[in-house]
């Protein structure tokens, strides 16, 4: 019933849908009202013809809520993408592994002078797999050239810069790494110092045809030849995957004795055991390897040490702040749209003083005004967050289409469960917004509205 029907047109539409003289809507006037307006085609004609009215104030309502929602999601999405992509970033890295490498003393100890260069040694090995029993996987590492360092390493008449490491079978569950082909290190290449290698998957593209099998072949290392055993791939993104790639791990024995290393130890990885601290583990091992090479307990520079733990915890901090922002502001917007829709009701209840006045005088109860107030509320934010939920997850699903992705921010996405939180927050919103204005429809007297003009 729209608001321009008279108390007439009211009565005359009892009369049909009650044609006895004695129809019970005098005699228990709540029946009536009760059952023409659960759910029937009346009342959402009256929703449709309350908010087309005036299709622009409607419309402008509409689009905060909308917009609301919208902004919810594109923010979680791009919450979403950033996330994928720093964890892309970091694939392949053990969350509870630690890092360790000598550097240069700054405090004098047991008459050692400051800047006294700290060199790890095989004995360091031995040291911290009897002492920290906190310690799962450990492995000392080497690297030709240093860090970051290129080395040129040839087959035939092909050559490039390639990353050459020492290390340990333990290093392929510490990084995560695919083996493609053949296999990995083992520990008879340690016992044995066997000159086998295992590349990464741009050195076979750099050095080997399209289609022939490096498996079985051998390539030249500073003048040493290891035979290939394994091709490796890589579950990291950006650069770390550019750098795998471009890696060539050898025996860590092997490569001590074959490049004149001696017992030198570049750096360690390790990890702790499950449930137990990174933290812990790094403090203890920094104890004993300070104790060992005489440096002082107070000196935080003579070893360099990263916590993969405590970057990945900083990380998992950030993104839940994230993604609490983007709620927070999400809701805030949609909050200012549900006043908007509160607003509206009020000026739509003021409209139709006149109209509600009949019907309480003819029988309505005040469930019957509430809940048609609340219907309206309710189906208008619906309606708008709806549209608004999928124009949102349209254009993060848009991006993914056109490929629009870097190294930090890989297929921003709203998961299912947010996007059913959302549309509870947008029934609730509704219902909230109904609220002011439905109490002040009830309190709407007969008399009083009957005397408006």
């Amino acid at each position: 019933m729209s608001a321009g029907q008279t108390g007439g047109e009211i009565g005359s539409k009892l009369v049909n849908l009650y044609p006895d003289p004695n129809p019970p809507f005098w005699g228990d006037r709540s029946l009536t009202l009760n059952r023409m307006t659960l759910f029937d085609l009346d009342k959402w004609q009256e929703i449709y013809l309350t908010l087309s009215k005036n299709k622009l104030r409607t419309f402008m309502t509409a689009f905060g809520v909308g917009w609301g929602i919208f902004m919810t999601m594109v923010m979680l999405g791009a919450g979403k993408g950033l996330e994928n992509g720093v964890r892309k970033e970091f694939a392949g890295f053990a969350t509870n592994s630690l890092y360790i490498w000598g550097e240069a003393t700054s405090i004098p100890y047991n008459g050692f002078p400051r800047n006294r260069s700290i060199h790890l040694n095989n004995d360091d090995i031995a040291l911290i797999r009897d002492n920290v029993s906190e310690v799962d996987l450990l492995a000392p590492r080497n690297q030709l050239g240093g860090y970051r360092g290129g080395n040129n390493v040839t087959r035939k008449n092909k050559s490039g810069a390639f990353s050459v490491m020492g290390d340990y079978p333990a290093i392929s569950e510490i990084q995560s790494i695919m083996i493609d082909q053949g296999r990995f290190i083992n520990a008879l290449d340690i016992e044995d110092k066997r000159k086998v290698a295992i590349i990464g998957t741009n050195v076979v593209h750099v050095l080997f045809e399209a289609e022939e099998d490096p498996i079985g072949q051998h390539v030249l290392i500073n003048g040493v030849y290891f035979k290939v055993v394994g091709v490796f791939k890589t579950k990291k993104g950006g650069q770390e995957a550019e750098k795998d790639e471009n890696t060539i791990f050898i025996p860590f024995s092997t490569f001590q004795h074959a490049f004149n290393y001696g017992n030198r130890v570049g750096w360690f990885a390790l990890t702790s055991h499950l449930y137990i601290p990174a933290s812990l583990a790094e403090a203890k091992v920094l104890s004993i390897l300070m104790k060992k090479h005489q440096v002082s307990p107070d000196d935080e520079r003579a070893f360099g040490h990263f916590n993969a733990e405590e970057r990945f915890t900083e990380m998992n901090n950030a993104f839940i702040g994230i993604n609490g922002i983007s709620w927070f502001v999400g809701i805030m917007t949609l909050f200012a749209g549900v006043i908007g829709v509160s607003n509206i009701m009020l000026v739509i209840i003021k409209e139709r003083t006149k109209e509600l006045g009949i019907r309480r005088a003819i029988g309505a109860t005040p469930f019957n005004i509430i809940s048609q107030v609340l219907s309206e509320s309710l189906i208008l934010t619906a309606l708008a967050g709806y549209f608004g939920l999928v124009f949102g997850v349209g254009l993060l699903e848009l991006i993914n289409y056109l490929g629009l992705n870097g190294d930090f921010f890989q297929n921003p996405a709203v998961d299912f469960d947010v996007a059913m939180t959302a549309l509870i927050i947008l029934v609730i919103a509704g219902l909230l917004a109904g609220l002011i204005p439905a109490n002040r429809a009830v309190r709407i007297r007969p008399v009083d509205a009957l005397r408006k003009d």
